[in-house]
């Protein structure tokens, strides 16, 4: 009905023109066409109006014909302007047919849906505002058109559309933003730019918010920060510096969404899409304030690695943000998750790089000194990461390290719990003592108090049992001793153990763990001063006391007495006949060094050096013909008064240290690693002994099986002609 109606106000000559091959005569009936509708718009005949508008979509746009479907379209857009202001009340039927050629197949409908639908909106302006979202989704799609007149007729649709949009008050940005969104992941460089041109217009339209939809779109933005072509990178970056604008001078901002996109974005493959998301993440640190409180650690563990990007942009802007970021104080009960920030930092110690193992260290310096209390509740997840760190390549990492532990251990039993685990760790990785034990200690002197490190060191070894990790220790421990500048007032308590309580009972405290080395006692006496007792154990030395491992550290206590550590020991070779026991020591030690070693030649060397005046025959008669079991014990200022009898000094002898117990003491351990190391010889010696048994006992099998296994041909003739 409604085509027959149509067909009654339409010739049949315009019909027939309108789907010509020739765009002239279409061009021709259009017009035609549009003389028609008008008078049809005039009169106000809308039902005509309807059944020409079906007859167009039905006949010409849906028809198989390409020709057909070229006039549908024109004829479409004569309508369109033939009805003028009364267009709006039949955009319902113009609108949908035009949209549905934008997918032809063939690229000149296409091109024509393009300029049919350019037409109706030059007419209906604000009206087809309804059809926005299809419009667009139509005109993204052929941004990217495969011909390139169809896309030039659709940049000429998209900068109509927009100039409509942008004048409009019926746009709707609240239904627009979930298609964008869902755009905003394409690949294709022709739609990027179509994105971004229209994210840009619609920006800067006053009545729109499109600040308050950024977190929408923010990701797809930086996504195009990598893109290949030069000029979509610029596009997104001009954009996403004029938001950043916006959000400095903007009084709310959802900083919480846009932070978890910039975090993901900090981490980034490609150094400009960093750069930008780090330098937005620098802002955001500035200006979010209570908002980004739960998002600090997420935000820590996107900056620590970029302080060390191979970029110096990022790494300054990084490191500015780090810093920031440390400078504000919160308040776990304000939703600052001490936690998760110090697992970050935590997670951070095994980076590989060390400007960064060294900022979470800072962290953890800073955790500890402002909430104390929550941090030690984590102290089992971190003390293995922590004790980890003490191998670490860095001497700067090492360092931080132990002021942290040093931070922890200002607690009694943590710092107990320390130095334990630092002893655990020493006995399991021999290279860290050898590599780092010295610096580790040392720091913990200077960092906590040096006397309270040695003598918690020395009760923990004083009942260790692997004997020679125990000696290994403590050789390691009393070198630290006698040549630390951080031990000076350690080594100064020590030389009055004879004369000062205080004194006494360092030399007391150490002297049970230094029992593991003999070499380690002789060198504590000679440092107390207590050089009768020195001879003593120097004497008391047994053939297996003096192996290649006690050479090594003779030699080095040889050179160490060279030292300004032992400069009153040599002053007092000075006065032979005050410090005897001294003289009789250090003969001691050099009767036991070889004549060729350079160490026998050092010690040989001073003490030719020591005055020949101070000794005379008689006395030394005198002396000498006392028994060595007879000298009192009693300390090292030992002295010839003028009649040639030995005395001790006074102080000595109320020294309230029992020499002779402390040098059973001594014996004692000893045996006890004499044992463990015949014990060990003897271990390997039937381990080899078993294994050379179980190879004999093989072999004899194996000849067994060749005698009793049955001759072949071959083998018997050979036989048979041997015994010929």
């Amino acid at each position: 009905m409604a085509t027959t109606e149509a067909l009654s106000v339409i010739p049949a000559s315009v019909l027939r023109n309108l789907s010509d091959k020739l765009y002239e005569k279409r061009k021709n009936a259009a017009l035609e066409l549009e003389g028609i509708v008008k008078q049809l718009a005039v009169a106000g005949d809308h039902d005509k109006v309807t059944a020409v508008i079906h007859l167009l979509t039905q006949e010409y746009t849906y028809s198989p014909q390409a020709n057909h479907r070229k006039g549908g379209l024109i004829g479409l857009a004569a309508v369109t302007v033939g009805l003028t202001s009364e267009a709006a009340q039949h955009l319902e039927q113009i609108v949908p047919p035009v949209l549905n050629s934008f997918s032809d197949q063939d690229s000149r409908v296409r091109y024509y849906a393009c300029e049919a639908l350019y037409n109706i909106a030059k007419v209906v302006r604000g009206d087809f505002i309804v059809f926005f979202n299809q419009i667009f989704d139509a005109l993204c799609k052929l941004s990217a058109d495969s011909d390139a007149n169809v896309q030039s007729a659709a940049h000429l649709l998209d900068r109509l559309v927009k100039d409509i949009v942008t004048e409009s008050d019926q746009f709707s940005i609240e239904e627009f933003i979930p298609l964008l969104r869902e755009r905003m992941n394409v690949l294709n460089p022709y739609v990027r730019q179509f994105l971004v041109g229209w994210i840009t217009v619609l920006d800067s339209v006053p009545d729109i918010d499109m600040l308050g939809f950024l977190p929408d779109f923010l990701d797809g933005l930086f996504n195009m920060l990598s893109d290949n072509s030069h000029e979509i990178r610029q596009q997104a970056d001009s954009a996403l510096s004029e938001f950043l604008q916006e959000i400095k001078n903007s009084p709310s901002v959802d900083y919480g969404r846009m932070a978890e996109i910039l975090v993901q974005r900090a981490g980034s493959q490609d150094e400009f899409t960093r750069l930008t998301a780090v330098t937005w993440i620098n802002e955001f640190v500035k200006l979010g304030g209570e908002q980004l409180v739960p998002y600090y650690a997420d935000i820590l563990g996107a900056i620590l690695p970029c302080i060390s990007d191979k970029e110096e942009k990022i790494r300054v802007v990084a490191r500015e943000t780090n810093e920031e970021l440390r400078g504000i104080e919160t308040d776990p009960a304000e939703g600052f998750d001490v936690g998760a920030i110090l697992s970050i930092a935590q997670r951070q110690l095994s980076s590989e790089w060390e400007a960064t193992r060294i900022e979470a260290l800072h962290w953890m310096s800073t955790l500890l000194n402002r909430h104390r209390s929550e941090v030690l509740v984590f102290l089992n997840d971190i003390l293995d990461s922590l004790l980890k760190a003490l191998s670490d390549p860095s001497d700067e990492v090492v360092l931080l390290v132990l002021e942290v532990h040093a931070c922890i251990a200002e607690d009694p039993q943590h710092f107990r719990q320390l130095v334990v685990f630092l002893i655990h760790n020493f006995q399991l990785d021999h290279s860290l003592l050898e590599k780092r034990g010295a610096l580790i200690i040392r720091q913990l002197c200077f960092l906590l108090d040096a006397e309270r490190v040695y003598r918690e060191l020395s009760t923990i070894l004083e009942g260790e049992s692997d004997f020679d990790f125990a000696s290994i220790m403590v050789q390691a421990l009393n070198l630290i001793l006698l040549t630390s500048s951080e031990l000076s007032d350690l080594r100064d308590l020590l030389k009055q153990s004879l004369v000062n309580a205080d004194g006494k009972n360092l030399f007391l405290s150490l002297y049970a763990s230094w029992c593991h080395s003999p070499m380690a006692i002789i060198s504590l006496c000679l440092l107390a001063q207590a050089y009768q007792h020195a001879s003593s154990v120097i004497h008391s030395l047994v053939e297996e006391d003096i192996n290649v491992k006690f050479l090594v550290q003779l030699d080095k206590l040889i050179h160490l007495l060279e030292t300004p550590t032992f400069a009153y020991l040599r002053l007092q070779l000075l006065e032979p006949g005050r410090y005897i026991w001294l003289l009789k020591a250090l003969y001691g030690l050099l009767m036991l060094l070889p004549q060729q070693s350079a160490a026998f030649k050092v010690l040989r060397t001073r003490l030719k050096t020591v005055p020949s005046y101070s000794f005379k025959e008689e006395r030394f008669r005198r002396t000498s013909g006392i028994p060595y079991s007879q000298f009192n014990y009693g300390g090292g200022g030992s002295q010839i008064s003028e009649d040639g009898d030995l005395n001790e000094n006074l102080h000595d002898m109320h020294s309230g240290i029992n020499f002779d117990l402390k040098l059973q003491q001594l014996q004692q351990i000893q045996k006890q690693h004499h044992l463990h190391s015949k014990s060990q010889t003897q271990s390997r010696f039937v381990s080899t002994s078993w294994m050379k048994e179980v190879q004999i006992a093989e072999e004899s099998k194996r000849a067994a099986s060749e005698l009793n296994r049955p001759p072949s041909r071959s083998s018997g003739r050979g036989l048979g002609q041997l015994q010929l």
